[in-house]
């Protein structure tokens, strides 16, 4: 067989190549648009690209046994050949295509590339009938040895994604198709038990004449689609790039914790002059230090649970100034590896503004706690101011004026204590506590002031306990401040019903009363401080009792109607077992 450059080899030795470089650059156009197809999508292009390649195969392996002296046997085994060559293309594709390591994944493929070169050469040489077939062992492996290397290194340069690295790719391809034909004609050595006539040989040349002129066709209709199919995929990836890259928020993907892609809001955000500044660098050359441990269990998980977010977090920038962000993260693929595609949004100013919200309500609180203080304490200190001139005046004549103005002085010492429990941290032991028994100590203590108002106190109770957890001062004070205000809003006698039971895994204790009722603008303001529509009230108790509820993880509800009453409600988490 090594008639090859003498029938003019060199001719069909550009031809082929150009056919399998050809071929090969299809297939790498059409796997190229698997990232942009989904489920069924992604398998026509891999078979597509399959196909392409193995047609392609199948053209170059009988244009070279053309060109040699080769007796060519046309049947159906041809197409059995043609399969060989589209199957193994497939399998390659789909292990080059996974999630597996690198290295593994192009050392497979181009193996099986390889296997199914060597496999359509030297099945097309050996179904014809031989009468000796010898091989040289040595350029048999070499020639596979080689057609895999070749094929490993277009995969490799094929990752890099570039115009440029897929024409190198395509023609490292084709060339790994070449080495099996050029070393596989010099390796074997056939004699045929039949000699081709003119008229088998005149039959042979039309058959593959028409595969030829099928083949072609095919090849045609595959680059025609793939054209349209770019062309609109082209224009989908415009769309995307200018909706992208016009985004105000930072659009980015990283993997292996380096920057793949920063659009231009990010670099903008991250104070960088173009985009090369900030890929394949460490995300974490940027991200606040107290973030990375976060970050890097996020990464492991996002593997598995899927998308993170919104988390906020803090990223310095090219120039060192500290930017507080929102960032939401989604797992994706890029080239055959695992990546996260995050989405920034820049809440600096957001951040002040809250700031300087939170600052503001402080500060406006502050002012309002001022303007109480110093009005509740100036009434008791004007009292103060005016008996003692009267007393250095020697004009004193009423002899209950000291019951008064230790009075005066006693209210400006509640005042003080009750502001002291709501501004000054505290810290109680908590302790397994029947709420029922509380209330009944409450009563105890309150029922001869209700008796002076004409006011009868109903309790009513359930059967088994009812356990929180909680400083029993705390809790009895909040029963005495509402008790209090209720037998004091009932100027004209009545009945307060108090009703303690256990509800969705809350103890609840009901309090009802019978008073003139308030309405919806002054419930409302319930709670703040100062706010009182008693003539001597400080507006303080029920502040306070608003702030233990809470320390003890409950809550206050009030309801009130117009003339029939008010309705508080105060529920506590329940205790079941003992701590």
């Amino acid at each position: 067989m090594g008639n090859y450059f003498n029938n003019g080899g060199l001719f069909f030795t550009m031809l082929t190549l150009t056919i399998s470089a050809l071929a090969s650059f299809t297939m790498f156009q059409l796997i190229g648009n698997l990232s942009r197809s989904n489920g069924s999508g992604k398998l026509q292009w891999m078979f597509g690209g399959s196909a392409i390649f193995g047609l392609g195969l199948a053209v170059v392996n009988f244009l070279v046994l053309l060109a040699s002296d080769t007796m060519i046997i046309i049947d159906r085994r041809m197409l059995l050949l043609l399969l060989i060559g589209i199957g193994m293309t497939f399998v390659s594709l789909v292990i080059y295509l996974s999630s597996r390591s690198m290295v593994f994944r192009i050392a497979s493929s181009g193996l099986l590339l390889a296997a199914a070169n060597c496999s359509m050469f030297y099945y097309s040489v050996m179904i014809a009938p031989l009468d000796r077939f010898a091989t040289d062992d040595v350029l048999v492996i070499l020639s596979f040895l080689l057609s895999w290397g070749t094929a490993c290194c277009a995969f490799y340069w094929y990752e890099r994604r570039s115009s440029r690295e897929l024409l190198t790719s395509s023609l490292l391809l084709g060339t790994s198709v070449m080495i099996v034909q050029g070393l596989g004609l010099e390796a074997i050595t056939v004699e045929y038990t039949q000699i081709m006539t003119a008229d088998r040989l005149n039959e042979n040349m039309m058959l593959l004449s028409a595969m030829m002129g099928v083949a072609t066709l095919l090849v045609i209709a595959f680059s025609l689609m793939i054209g349209y199919a770019n062309r609109r995929l082209g224009q989908a990836d415009e769309k995307y790039k200018l909706l992208v890259e016009n985004s105000m928020d930072t659009i980015a993907i990283f993997s292996e914790g380096e920057w793949e892609y920063v659009n231009q809001s990010g670099v903008r955000m991250f104070e960088a002059s173009h985009q090369e500044e900030l890929l394949n660098r460490s995300i974490f050359d940027f991200l606040h230090p107290k973030h990375h441990a976060a970050v890097r269990h996020r990464l492991e998980e996002a593997r598995t649970d899927g998308s993170h977010g919104p988390v906020e977090q803090e990223w310095y920038t090219m120039k060192g100034k500290l930017i507080h962000t929102e960032v939401v993260e989604t797992p994706t693929m890029l080239s055959g590896k695992f990546a996260l595609q995050i989405i920034i949004r820049d809440i600096s100013e957001r951040k002040k503004n809250e700031e300087l919200l939170i600052n503001s309500e402080k500060l406006y609180v502050a002012g309002q706690l001022a303007a109480g203080i110093a009005h509740e304490i100036r009434n008791p200190l004007t009292s103060l101011k005016g008996f003692l001139q009267l007393i250095m005046s020697g004009k004193d004549t009423n002899p209950h004026i000291q019951e008064i103005m230790k009075s005066e002085l006693n209210r400006i010492e509640s005042i003080v204590s009750e502001m002291l429990m709501l501004s000054k941290p505290q810290v109680y032991e908590l302790s397994r506590r029947n709420i029922s028994q509380i209330m009944r100590d409450t009563i105890t203590l309150l029922e001869a002031q209700a008796i002076l108002y004409d006011i009868e106190l109903e309790a009513e109770y359930d059967e088994e306990a009812l356990w929180i957890y909680g400083v029993e001062n705390q809790i009895k004070q909040v029963f005495i401040n509402v008790l209090k205000n209720a037998i004091e809003a009932m100027m004209d006698g009545g009945k307060i019903n108090i009703r303690c039971f256990l509800e969705a895994g809350e103890v609840k204790v009901q309090i009802r009363d019978q008073g003139p009722g308030i309405n919806k603008e002054m419930l409302s303001k319930m709670g703040q401080p100062f706010y009182t529509t008693k003539d001597k009230g400080t507006g303080l108790g029920l502040m306070v009792s608003y702030k233990i509820v809470d320390n003890h993880q409950g809550r206050i509800e009030a309801d009130s109607e117009i003339g029939i009453g008010t309705t508080l409600l105060i529920a506590l988490p329940y205790a079941q077992e003992e701590m």
